[in-house]
């Protein structure tokens, strides 16, 4: 058995939390989420030595977009299963309740889910942008090196996917 490689542990303890989150966000998802993280971080682990005293989390945020990238194409998404229906006809009640669920942290997670949802809906590169730029708060140039294309194609797929990230929310007010 190989031995653990010096400092990834702490690593993996210390940044799970954030790149689990990327990872959500990416993949649209828990479940795939952590199967990509975790892929991510087991292909991590041969290079650690070359990686750890770099930028490790850069590191392993591109192997996540990258085999997020590699699933996508291969994955079939032809049906996806739905939410509980009865936490859906909670959530469309009175337009008024709307600002004291939100004041509720009680309500944090099915608002998590609807943005999950609306990512989903995002082609994947849009996707990949806007979870990069506004979620990890990258920049545009780090978020093209991480995912291997220029600056241009960064703002304008970020755009792309602010633009339809807006038209499903006023899809779903007008709906609610």
């Amino acid at each position: 058995m190989a031995r653990e490689p010096e400092g990834f542990r702490a690593f993996v303890t210390e940044r799970s939390p954030a790149l689990l989150r990327t990872a959500w966000m990416l993949a649209g998802d828990p479940h795939t989420a952590e199967d990509l993280l975790q892929t991510a971080l087991a292909r991590t682990w041969p290079h650690w030595s070359r990686v750890r005293d770099q930028h490790p989390e850069a590191y392993v945020r591109k192997v996540m977009v990258r085999t997020n990238a590699s699933w996508w194409s291969r994955r079939w998404r032809g049906e996806r299963p739905t939410e509980d229906l009865t936490a859906a006809a909670a959530r469309s009640g009175d337009p008024s309740q709307a600002v004291a669920r939100a004041a509720d942290p009680q309500h944090a997670v099915p608002e998590q889910l609807d943005l999950a949802r609306a990512l989903r809906t995002l082609p994947l590169r849009q996707r990949q942008c806007v979870v990069l730029r506004h979620f990890d708060d990258l920049s545009v140039a780090e978020t093209a090196r991480l995912m291997g294309c220029s600056d241009g194609t960064v703002k304008s797929q970020t755009a792309k996917g602010l633009a339809s990230l807006r038209a499903v929310v006023e899809q779903e007010e007008q709906v609610s």
